[in-house]
């Protein structure tokens, strides 16, 4: 079977062309293998890729197994590998996914790309008793469950350890929910994140909709303004642009980076 292994800012995943492979041929058992990092290719998660009418499709799955109805990192990789597959344009396309469908284009430099998220509801504040160096807390949705957390110190020992323990948390709502802790930058500098990922059960290094969940919550708490840039665990720059309307968050842009890094035969 041959694979696409790509990468959105650190968050990596195995891409499989649709018109190639059916979903049913990829069991959780199947799915886990692949994304076993040192006995398979190893990802975060496995997406198929398939043309669906006037759109492309993105069908994913985290590296457990479990499908998952978005991933934003993973929407952006489809856009670069969708225009290399012959699926779309480059200027445009319509991509589906179970969390509904969105409008992205390649953008910027050869690996960038943005999607438009056209509204969601603005992240609430939940009742939860905050550790030392705590300062927010916002829980919302961006195409998945994300619990949104200010602290002071971004490498603060043991804070996966307090993501581990959110994740399953009431406020995470019964299924759990992605937590992306997020710091200030220093001098103006961008603000750097990290995310405790359900479905990896651990840090992955880039989190798209969580990227969106935090810069929604931080706007909100007149933290930032938008657009804003935000530096990935992985190292790289995902910017967040939207307005505030009404109840939530209207037009919202995410842009980051979508790059292939190479492809071969599983």
């Amino acid at each position: 079977m041959r694979f696409y292994k790509m990468t959105g800012s650190g968050n990596d995943f195995v891409f499989l062309d649709g018109r190639e492979t059916a979903e049913s041929e990829w069991p959780q058992e199947r799915i886990r293998q692949i994304c076993r990092r040192r006995q398979g290719v190893g990802a975060d998660g496995l997406v198929l890729l398939r043309p669906a009418g006037d759109a492309v499709e993105m069908i994913f799955f985290n590296s457990d197994g479990s499908r998952a109805a978005m991933c934003g990192n993973a929407a952006l990789c489809s856009t670069q590998l969708a225009v290399r597959l012959g699926m779309a344009e480059p200027a445009g396309m319509r991509l589906a996914t179970q969390a509904g469908t969105f409008r992205t284009r390649c953008a910027g430099s050869a690996w960038e790309a943005e999607i438009n998220l056209p509204g969601f509801r603005a992240p609430g504040r939940p009742d939860l008793d905050l550790d030392p160096g705590e300062r927010l807390c916002a829980v919302g949705t961006v195409g998945v469950p994300h619990v949104v957390l200010q602290v002071d110190d971004i490498e603060r020992p043991g804070l996966m350890d307090r993501g581990r323990f959110l994740r399953s948390h009431e406020v995470a709502g019964p299924d759990g929910a992605n937590v992306n802790f997020v710091a200030p930058g220093e001098s103006g500098e961008p603000w750097p994140l990290r995310t405790f990922e359900r479905g990896v059960e651990g840090e992955t290094l880039a989190c798209g909709t969580g990227t969106v969940a935090v810069a929604a919550a931080l706007a909100d708490a007149g933290l930032v303004t938008l657009p804003q840039e935000f530096v990935s665990r992985g190292g790289q720059i995902l910017t967040v642009s939207g307005r505030r309307e009404g109840p939530g968050w209207v037009d919202v842009w995410l842009r980051g980076e979508g790059r292939l890094v190479y492809q071969g035969d599983f």
